[in-house]
């Protein structure tokens, strides 16, 4: 049974290499801990069969217990207080999560960047762009899987401007949001970013919630976009196998899936056990989960299997097998990749000389690595598209309207011939190449 906190653990709590949940006893209540050593807390409940979290508030301007002046009145109230009056709320068949929900949504908080940014996801984004969940995930949003609700990236811009009212922002703030993405690499999410934050502005413009310009006006495109045609070579691959097999848990078996499957980083990283059929080799990712909206299914070769059946598991109520607290999938993927990038530059080194040169590459070129290599061994293209969840090329305009066919045995054997050639670039032996028509 979990240990009640304690004022003096609350204050000591360390800041994690990863988010961490510590529970407060079996109440429910929880201390949330960032890496970036903020504190916060949250209520975790049931309604009506599925999992809840209620953000109660951030430490220490919620403390543990409730403070009190010198006659004993109470003047801030306490973290347990606030999980107590929920779990009330709940045991009355309320949903204390939804209740915080609809009033802030008409109370003095709406004009809250975060709060006005969940009302822009929920009433204009969901219902007219099924690609929402990219635009959340911009923003600084990312959708809980099991309960989808919005939460609040740790480093993304609803936190950056969690206490700013959408009336502050200014031209300088999107200025400096945008430079800070562009110094880091990222000039294509820069420009992504532009056009999401666009969107959310000109939507604020139409409710009458801002009455000057938007502070978007004027601003260009940070980058200039150039189409990326990043493919892994087979040397490469070899090396990236190599690198990746020796990367501890969590990434390194990532990576392998990424490229042994083709879809997408999101989609192999937020993995729950409940979407697996290991008896019938699928996996099933719902439309809540892919960028078009629609359920995919994945084929699992024999490879993918045994690096699934191998992983070591942290106990987790949702079933995530890529997590390090149980509660939420994995993050920090950019530590992750340059311990990728430096284990496969050793590999290079050690095969072919200190002289080899690796040019840079994104985890999103795997996929396109994996179409590469597909079309290489004679696949046909529309099986590759269905493998990888593309509704644009063969399958788009009025074909992707009438055409019904699911592709799953085309793309089981196309599985299955590609994870049998990066078989035989990872050991060196050559394999025919057989042509597999849809």
């Amino acid at each position: 049974m979990a240990k009640m906190l304690t004022a003096k653990s609350v204050d000591n709590a360390k800041a994690p290499a990863t988010r961490r949940e510590i529970p407060d006893g079996s109440t429910g209540l929880y201390l949330i801990v960032q890496p970036s050593g903020t504190r916060s807390w949250a209520y975790r409940y049931r309604y009506r069969g599925q999992p809840r979290k209620l953000t109660l508030g951030t430490f220490p301007l919620v403390p543990l217990v409730d403070k009190r002046d010198e006659q004993g009145r109470v003047i801030v109230k306490g973290a347990r207080t606030l999980a107590a009056q929920a779990r009330e709320a709940k045991e009355t068949g309320r949903d204390p999560a939804g209740d915080k929900a609809a009033s802030a949504e008409d109370g003095p908080d709406r004009d809250l960047f975060p709060v006005a940014l969940a009302q822009f996801i929920e009433r204009y984004a969901k219902p007219k762009n099924r690609r929402w969940q990219d635009t959340a995930r911009l923003l600084g949003l990312r959708v809980d899987p099991e309960t989808q609700e919005l939460l609040t990236v740790a480093k993304g811009i609803a936190a950056k401007w969690g206490s700013r009212r959408v009336q502050e922002i200014t031209k300088r703030d999107i200025l400096d949001l945008l430079d800070g993405i562009v110094d880091r690499g990222a000039g294509f999410t820069a420009n992504r970013t532009l056009a999401a934050l666009r969107r959310f502005f000109g939507w604020l413009i139409e409710r009458d919630v801002i009455k000057t310009a938007s502070p978007c006006a004027g601003v260009k495109a940070p980058a200039t976009e150039t189409q990326r045609d990043r493919v892994l070579t087979d040397d490469e691959i070899r090396w990236f196998w190599q690198a990746s097999a020796a990367e501890a848990y969590p990434f390194g078996s990532i990576a392998q899936l990424l490229l042994l499957t083709g879809q997408r980083k999101s989609e192999v990283a937020d993995l729950v056990d409940r979407e697996l059929d290991l008896d019938k080799t699928m996996w099933t990712i719902p439309g809540v989960r892919t960028k078009n909206g629609d359920t995919h299914t994945v084929h699992l070769a024999r490879s993918v299997l045994a690096i699934i059946k191998g992983l070591p598991r942290i106990k987790s109520e949702r079933g995530y097998l890529f997590t390090t607290t149980g509660l939420s999938p994995v993050s920090g993927f950019s530590k992750g990749k340059i311990d990728l990038d430096s284990a496969m530059l050793a590999a290079a080194r050690k095969e072919a000389g200190e002289d080899v040169k690796i040019e840079p590459w994104r985890f999103h070129d795997l996929r396109r690595t994996v179409a590469s290599g597909m079309a290489k061994i004679g696949i046909d293209l529309p099986v590759i598209e269905k493998v990888l969840n593309h509704k644009s090329g063969s399958f788009g305009g009025i074909v992707g309207v009438y055409q019904r066919h699911g592709y799953d045995a085309e793309k089981q054997r196309a599985l299955d011939a590609w994870a049998r050639h990066v078989d035989s670039i990872i050991s060196g032996k050559s394999q025919k190449v057989v042509r597999l028509r849809g």
